[in-house]
Formats: structure tokens, C-alpha cells, sequence
């Protein structure tokens, strides 16, 4: 019992001389020791390191996992040593959906056929997506935790040591200057050559550690060529399901969209002959529009496709008109006019075309391109 009475009483006047020290030296009133530059060069990066280490790591949880409750979520299971449960990510809930619609309107109507085509992509993107937050988390997010939640805490635990040795070697300094006896003068100079040493070690043991945070970067440039690695692969793996995708829908001519371009093109066509013309004219806007001829009765379209050759066309003189691309398009063939989205171009019909296709001219190039592709302007 002495002996914790004669401990206790030891750590509260080595406590009170530090926080003697330590508020003198605030007001100005004791001297302090000054560490080299090099060494506070050292201190300073490693506090940006750091800094910056729990920003990236914070935004990149953001990015991989945008709710915050599901965050918080995972953050207890952490804690608790659980496993963190599988959760269906957006693009596989929005597949489940459009499949559970395509089956009640009916999976071989045109609506329902595109909701599976669309619902099926949506299930890959959403794997793709889980296989990526996965890597990423592997990859990336973990060294940069075990850098703040290991080595960090180290540094910092050394750091804290390496101050209170200084304050102990600045006490014994400031104590060596009031000693007047030469009894005090000589136990205040054995007190400073224990303290110096004690601070020397720790400031070199401080030092390797800072040293090390050079190591530190080198592990994290590695994690981060990783996470731009799964990040690439994962766009583009996104990239080539929605050019699949997008193939997919152009390709499905007469199923899917002809219905709406043959009620447009209804729209456009003249009215009955019983109409009043004076009041047709008046009620009507003066737009041009594109003359859709149906295929010729008892010629199979692709014969007539194969006797149509859009370079050896000239458009009409009234019916052409502007379009904006949609999306890039591929040309299959020699007849096919390449397109690349947001461009404009002027469309027109032949007859004997099928009516998911126009002739499209960009300067001197000409030749088909499907309408799907394209947003008719006025």
C-alpha cells in the first residue's frame, strides 16, 4: 500500500512539472527545446499524410456506398467483428422490377420483350458493380485503414512520449538554473543526463517511425494503381453491356418501335379528302415531313434493299429534314451511315424502304441509318 501511495504521489509531481512547463512555455516565460528541421519536416508530413489519408478514405466510402445509413450500418458490423450481410444493389433491384412488369404485360408483347432485354442488363450492371465495390474495398480501403488504425496510432503513441521526455529535459533545465546549493546544483545535473538520454532515444525511435511513412506512400501508390485497375475494368464492363444493349434494341426491327413510327408517320399524312381545305390549311403548321412509301406489295424487303442503293439516290426535292443522333452507331455495311451522337444530319425516306430506316446525308456521305437512333426535328 506504501509503495502505490509513493508511486501515485511520484506521477502527480511529474505530472504537475509538466504542466508547469508546458504553461510557461505558453506564456512565454521558460525556454524550450527545439527539435531539428529535419525532424519536424518529418512531423509535418506525416500529419499531412495523415490528414489527407482520412479524407480520401472517408469520400471513397461515399462514392462506393452513397447511403449513409448503410454506411453507419457496416461500420457497427466492423466493430462488432460480424460479417457484413449481402445487400441487392440498385441496378439488380431495378432488374427485378422490370422483369416482374415484363411478366404481367406480357413477355412476348414488343413493351414486355424490352423490359427483360433491359432488366437482364440492369442484373449485370448490378454484378458488376458488387464485384467492383468488393475489389475496391479489398484493395484500397482497407490498407488506408490499417495505415490510420496501426501505424498512425504508433506514431502517435511515440509522439505523445517524445513530448512529455521534452518537457521532463526543459523542467530539468529550468531547475538546474534556480539550483543555488552545490548539493542541488549536482543532483539537478544527474536528473538532466538521465532525462537528456531518455529523450534522445525516444526522439530516435520517433524518427524511424516518421521515416517510415516514405513506405507508407509507396503501399498506397501500389493501392491506388489497384483501385484505377477494378475501377477501369468495372466502366468498362458497363460500356460494353449498354453497346449490347443498345444493338440489341436497334436491331429489333418491326417488333419493337414500328408500331410508333407507323403511327407517326399517320399523323403526318394528308387529311381525308371530305376535310375542308381552307380549314385543313389553317388549323395545320407549315412542317415539312418525311414521306414514308410501305414496302412494294409482294417484294420481300430485302430484295428491295439489295436493288436500293442510297450512294446512287438523290433526295427528294420536298420531305427532307434534321435530325440529331441519339447515340453512336455503328455502319454494318457499305449501304450504312456511321453516326456519333449529338451530331446533326439531314433524313429523308425512299419508297420501298422498311420504315424503321431512313437515307441520312452528312456533306458527301450518304447512306442508311436506322431511326431509333435519331430525334426528328421540325
Amino acid at each position: 500500500m506504501d509503495f502505490n501511495v509513493k508511486k501515485l504521489a511520484s506521477d502527480a509531481g511529474v505530472f504537475f512539472s509538466r504542466a508547469m512547463q508546458f504553461t510557461e512555455e505558453k506564456l512565454g516565460q521558460a525556454e524550450k527545446t527545439e527539435l531539428d528541421a529535419h525532424f519536424e519536416n518529418l512531423l509535418a508530413r506525416a500529419d499531412c499524410t495523415k490528414n489527407w489519408t482520412e479524407k480520401i478514405l472517408r469520400q471513397t466510402e461515399v462514392l462506393l456506398q452513397p447511403n449513409p445509413s448503410a454506411r453507419v450500418e457496416e461500420f457497427l458490423y466492423e466493430k462488432l467483428d460480424r460479417k457484413v450481410p449481402s445487400r441487392v444493389t440498385n441496378g439488380e433491384l431495378l432488374a427485378q422490377y422490370m422483369t416482374e412488369a415484363a411478366n404481367d404485360f406480357g413477355p412476348g408483347t414488343p413493351y414486355g420483350k424490352t423490359l427483360i432485354k433491359v432488366g437482364e442488363t440492369q442484373r449485370r450492371l448490378g454484378a458488376a458493380e458488387r464485384d467492383f465495390i468488393h475489389s475496391a474495398s479489398i484493395n484500397f480501403l482497407t490498407p488506408l485503414r490499417n495505415f490510420l488504425e496501426g501505424d498512425w496510432r504508433t506514431i502517435s503513441k511515440e509522439r505523445r512520449i517524445l513530448q512529455n521526455r521534452r518537457l521532463d529535459l526543459d523542467a530539468c533545465k529550468a531547475r538546474l538554473k534556480k539550483a543555488k546549493a552545490a548539493e542541488a546544483k549536482a543532483a539537478a545535473e544527474h536528473e538532466l543526463r538521465l532525462t537528456q538520454t531518455e529523450f534522445d532515444r525516444q526522439a530516435e525511435v520517433t524518427r524511424l517511425l516518421l521515416e517510415g511513412i516514405s513506405s507508407t506512400h509507396v503501399n498506397h501508390l501500389r493501392c491506388l494503381h489497384e483501385f484505377v485497375e477494378s475501377q477501369t475494368n468495372y466502366y468498362a464492363q458497363c460500356y460494353q453491356y449498354m453497346l449490347d444493349l443498345q444493338k440489341q434494341l436497334g436491331s429489333s426491327k418491326g417488333e419493337i418501335f414500328s408500331g410508333t413510327f407507323v403511327g407517326n408517320a399517320e399523323s403526318t399524312s394528308p387529311p381525308p379528302a371530305a376535310a375542308s381545305p381552307p380549314a385543313v390549311a389553317a388549323t395545320l403548321p407549315a412542317v415539312p415531313t418525311i414521306p414514308v412509301v410501305p414496302t412494294i406489295v409482294g417484294v420481300p424487303n430485302s430484295v428491295a434493299e439489295s436493288v436500293l442503293n442510297p450512294n446512287e439516290v438523290k433526295p427528294p426535292a420536298s420531305g427532307t429534314r434534321k435530325a440529331r443522333v441519339l447515340y453512336d452507331y455503328e455502319a454494318a455495311d457499305s449501304t450504312e451511315l456511321a453516326l456519333l451522337a449529338d451530331e446533326m444530319i439531314t433524313v429523308y425516306s425512299l419508297p420501298g424502304m422498311d420504315p424503321d430506316w431512313l437515307i441520312g446525308e452528312r456533306g458527301n456521305q450518304k447512306g442508311k441509318v436506322p431511326v431509333t437512333y435519331l430525334e426528328l426535328l421540325s
